[in-house]
Parts: structure tokens; sequence; C-alpha cells
């Protein structure tokens, strides 16, 4: 997959809003996308373990503050496509992540911890406005610790909603790994230091 492509099918989405996510202040990424509604799907999308599961992880989660957040990632299972594990990646193949739901409101604002299980304290937070017949779609990712973990994080964030933004318009999606290793890779160079 060429850089080209990648721009073309994975920021070309995101119309009016920064094709790359930034960081905002120190430990904290932040993406925007612009997504075909109406706000129900897209949150069905984030809340619901099946739908979920085609773009980002499976997994229940109690639909209440406090409630548990489990996400059981298998990248490969994301696309059609045979794709190899980068060495580097060998091990998260398969993963699973837990956490705590701290905003429900539905349709708008989504909010859980990241990584408990994992002694990670890091939180997502995805707000989500209509814009017509389309969602804005504003995901800030807080508490990442180190640049390796910002540009892990923004590169997997970024490849997610792009197989997000797939399945909402009808396509079969690219594969993850490929996506990420080319995002990765520009997330290292636009990242500050």
């Amino acid at each position: 997959m060429s850089k080209a492509h990648l721009k073309q099918d994975y920021d070309g989405a995101a119309t009016g809003t920064q094709d790359y996510g930034v960081v905002t202040e120190p430990g904290t990424l932040r993406l925007e996308r612009l997504l075909p509604g109406p706000i129900e799907r897209i949150w069905s999308y984030l809340t619901d373990s099946e739908l979920r599961g085609r773009w980002l992880a499976t997994g229940a989660m109690e639909p209440r503050v406090g409630g548990r957040v489990d996400l059981h990632f298998e990248h490969v299972q994301l696309s059609e496509l045979t794709e190899d594990v980068p060495s580097k990646c060998h091990g998260q193949e398969v993963c699973d992540f837990a956490g705590r739901v701290v905003r429900w409101e539905p349709p708008r604002v989504l909010a859980y911890t990241w990584g408990e299980s994992r002694g990670g304290d890091s939180e997502v937070t995805c707000e989500l406005t209509p814009r017509g017949k389309d969602v804005f779609m504003v995901l800030t990712h807080r508490g990442l610790v180190s640049r390796d973990d910002m540009t892990g994080v923004a590169a997997g964030w970024h490849a997610h909603i792009g197989i997000l933004i797939d399945h909402l318009a009808g396509r079969a999606p690219q594969g993850f790994w490929a996506v990420h290793t080319l995002l990765e890779a520009e997330y290292q160079r636009r990242l500050p230091r």
C-alpha cells in the first residue's frame, strides 16, 4: 500500500477535519473525523460489541458510569486481507484491555479508562456532534506516558477509525497492520520530540 493510497482512503474521509492526530498537551492525542451518520449509528459502532468488533475490538461494555469495559483485539480479523504482523508487534496479534466507563451520555459522549488490566491509566473520550447528515467525531486519548506510546496510539486510532469509515461507507477495509505500519512511520515524523 502506498502513502498516496493511504492518504486518499484514510485521510480523504476526514473532510473538514485535521487529517492526522495532533498532540494537544503533553500525553494527549486528538483525532477528528467526519463520519456518515446518523449519530445513533455511530454510537452503536462505539458501544455494541459486534459492531465495535468490526473496526476496533469486541467485548462487553456496561452502559453506565462506572460500568466495566472489556476490549478483545484481534487485528487480523478486521479485514478480509491476509497480512503479516510486523515482527515488532508479534505477541500483539490478540490482546485484551479492561477499563471503566467514566462518561456515558448517549448518543453524544462516551469516555472510558484504557488498559486498567495492564496497569495503564489513560482515558479515551469520543465526542459526537451531528453536522447535517454526518457526524463530527472527536476522539481524545489522554494519559499517554511516552513518545513511543503516543506514536503507537496515534497510528492505532488512525488505522482503526479508517476501518470504521470503510464499514460506514460500505467498503471492504484495508489490512490493519499494513496501514498501521505506514502511519506509525508518519507519526514518528510528525509528533513533537
